[in-house]
């Protein structure tokens, strides 16, 4: 697990391991870029299945919560079969396009 920071912005990227495991770590440090908008980066695993996808549900659901940007990126799922609760994007620059956004629409209220 990869950590990057770019401003308010924390970018964690997956190399090896399953995204079981990337989810329980993330979990872990949760507290130290909890501030932070976040982006998951799932761009160097082959597949990406729906399981994989809600296993980032309940992290999603509690930064969302807090007012947070919470975006995963990969261009290997079917986008169709993503649930809503979860923005699934194929690229990094949607995943930053995505937060500007949505700080917009928290600026304005929504």
């Amino acid at each position: 697990m990869i950590f990057d920071k770019d401003g308010n912005i924390t970018i964690i990227r997956q190399e090896k391991a399953s995204v079981k495991t990337l989810v329980n770590n993330i979990e872990q440090v949760y507290d130290t870029y909890k501030n932070d908008h976040i982006i998951v980066n799932l761009s160097s695993l082959d597949v990406i299945t729906l399981e994989d996808i809600v296993e980032f549900l309940r992290i999603s659901n509690t930064h969302r919560g807090d007012k947070k940007s919470f975006v995963v990126v990969t261009n290997k799922a079917n986008f169709d079969m993503m649930p809503d609760e979860i923005c699934v994007v194929p690229t990094l620059q949607e995943a930053h396009d995505i937060i500007d956004m949505e700080e917009m629409e928290r600026d304005l209220g929504f």
